[in-house]
């Protein structure tokens, strides 16, 4: 038997799914995850770009009130993300969210540009939170008479929050269930007395002019609302932190989802019927309303004019005790994607450390809320925060591509059995594909190229750091590519994976097959052959004679089409032999 085998054999390396175990603690349960979501959207979602996007869908000089319909439409926009994720988190319930899915469906270089556009994306999202409550607080200072130093709050906010997150994920859960529960009621008192105390103008959000010239502007106002959305699928990040994972991930995303677009499309309708968006804009009360710029404390001006000064001033505390909430459950969602990374040898291993008492990534929690600490110091952070809001819509378009090529890919790649299926796949995943390319053309050049500088910082990433450290692996997308490139290598590569799976079953040498585990092997591939024609194939493939072989050997000694006649579904084989034993 040659000592060599052809240059394209398989020169991956098996890594079994135990790969996915997760050291940190499951404490959430499914009302956690649904706080924690709710309070990763309605921050800046409902306290913040009311008034942006009412500019916004008037073609950025007058203000209309047809905002209602571009939250509507991004809730439907990202749901196929939400429910992609949904199904990829019970096959991989573990911390690092979006960028295990990507790692493990693409591979260590997709994997890589993937957590470190993440981790940079929601790190300034994070950050703008931070500064985001400074339009509400003129209001604080004037109630407590007092000047902030807005940075050094931000400073101060951001240091607190970092201690939060290393005391643990039931803290912070403690910390949100009574900011979102009371800010919610808060919020519905509001709308109920702007109902039987003002006189209600509901034509405003339904009449014509309230959607802007025509669907161009409803199509970039709904990119723009985009983001309020996106911290729908922050959960899954901290799914190794989450019990029972196929129920609690799914349902309560798509539940959380589904609460913010009914509160973001009731709350937007109420806002704009009972102050007319000019009042939103930092220009007379008439329209139109040219050349003013829009308010970034919406809310307060719905509320002074439901309540008065006092209860905008209320609305002002709540506002910065919510947008801290929000930076709060990003900083947590974003150290783990470095946790992840470094688990994965792509970032140096100290990442990867938990803390001995409190269960949590200490190193990748303090390493990120320096970069906030940084960015909100020294970086245009509400420009940039823009700009990586279109790697968030690539991202959630890869996600729903991942779905279909693991759903293609998984009689092959037999661990990919998730506990929830997505439904109407895979029209869902379709849509979310095209919908989200269409918003980012609509979006227009600037979120193509957030989305390149994201994509640049993890290709660095990779070459100067991850690529000598991380091991190739053939990798579902591999598979499904090379089915239609290769049908050859596609075959051995199936065989491959038989080799490992058969001979992981012994782990005091999972690199090496023995006659026995060789003919279990064969009975997968050609269950056509005997036993005493398998043992002579054995014999003969073992040509130093010492009773085993490792993986090359098997592959070039059964690399005869002749074997193969009447050769099984493989893939189908593999599957069947990995639930049966």
């Amino acid at each position: 038997m040659a000592a060599s085998t052809p240059k394209d054999f398989i020169d991956f390396v098996y890594k079994p799914i135990e790969g996915l175990s997760d050291t940190l603690e499951r404490k959430l349960g499914m009302f956690s995850v649904v706080v924690i979501s709710l309070s990763a959207m309605l921050g800046s979602g409902l306290f913040v770009l009311p008034a942006l996007v009412m500019l916004d869908m008037g073609g950025g000089s007058v203000p209309v009130a047809g905002i209602w319909l571009a939250y509507l439409l991004a809730a439907l926009a990202i749901l196929p993300a939400a429910i992609s994720k949904g199904e990829l988190s019970t096959a991989m319930p573990s911390s690092g969210g979006s960028y295990v899915y990507i790692e493990r469906t693409f591979g260590p270089l997709v994997g890589t540009i993937a957590g470190a556009g993440l981790w940079g994306a929601s790190m300034l999202k994070s950050a703008f939170a931070l500064i985001g409550f400074k339009a509400y607080l003129w209001a604080l200072e004037e109630l407590l008479g007092i000047t902030i130093n807005i940075e050094v709050a931000a400073l101060i906010l951001l240091a607190i929050i970092t201690a939060i997150n290393i005391l643990g994920v039931t803290r912070i859960k403690k910390i949100q269930t009574p900011v979102v529960t009371i800010m919610l009621l808060f919020l519905a008192v509001l709308c109920i007395w702007s109902m039987f105390t003002l006189d209600m103008n509901w034509n405003a959000a339904f009449g014509d002019g309230a959607y802007g010239s025509g669907w161009e502007d409803v199509a970039h106002a709904t990119a723009f609302v985009f983001v309020a959305y996106a911290g729908v699928t922050k959960i899954a990040a901290v799914g190794g932190e989450i019990k029972n994972p196929s129920k609690n991930i799914p349902y309560g995303m798509i539940l959380s989802l589904v609460i913010a677009c009914v509160l973001y499309v009731m709350i937007t309708i109420i806002m704009v019927s009972a102050v007319d968006p000019s009042g939103y804009m930092s220009c007379p009360d008439e329209m139109p309303c040219e050349g003013g710029d829009a308010r970034e404390d919406p809310i307060y001006v719905f509320a002074e004019k439901v309540g008065g000064t006092t209860a905008g001033t209320i609305s002002a505390v709540f506002a910065v005790t919510v947008l801290t909430s929000l930076a709060l459950a990003s900083l947590m969602a974003t150290s783990r994607f470095p946790f992840a990374m470094a688990r994965d040898n792509l970032l140096p291993e100290a990442l990867e450390n938990v803390h001995s008492k409190y269960q949590t990534p200490h190193l990748a929690i303090i390493g990120t809320g320096i970069a906030m600490g940084l960015s909100i110091t020294l970086l245009p952070v509400e420009e940039i925060a823009k700009l990586a809001s279109g790697f968030k819509i690539m991202i959630f378009m890869t996600i729903n591509a991942s779905v279909i090529v693991l759903r293609r890919a998984s009689v092959t790649h037999s661990w990919y059995r998730p506990e929830w299926k997505s439904p109407m796949y895979p029209f869902i995943q379709i849509f979310g594909i095209i919908s989200g390319a269409l918003l980012l053309y609509v979006m227009g050049m600037t979120a193509v190229l957030g989305g390149l500088a994201c994509c640049t910082v993890g290709l660095m990433i990779y070459f100067f750091y991850g690529k000598s450290r991380a091991h190739p692996m053939l990798t579902p997308w591999r598979t499904v590519r090379t089915e239609f490139t290769n049908a050859t290598q596609a075959e051995r590569e199936k065989r491959w994976l038989v080799f490992h799976t058969v001979a992981e079953m012994k782990p005091k040498y999972p690199d090496h097959m023995s006659e026995g585990e060789f003919v279990h092997a064969m009975s997968i591939i050609a269950p056509n052959l005997d036993r005493f024609h398998l043992r002579n194939l054995f014999h003969e493939i073992d040509s130093d004679g010492n009773g085993v072989i490792n993986v090359d050997e098997f592959l070039y000694g059964i690399d005869d089409e002749n074997l193969f006649d009447n050769k099984s579904d493989i893939g189908k084989a593999i599957s069947d032999f990995d639930i049966d034993e």
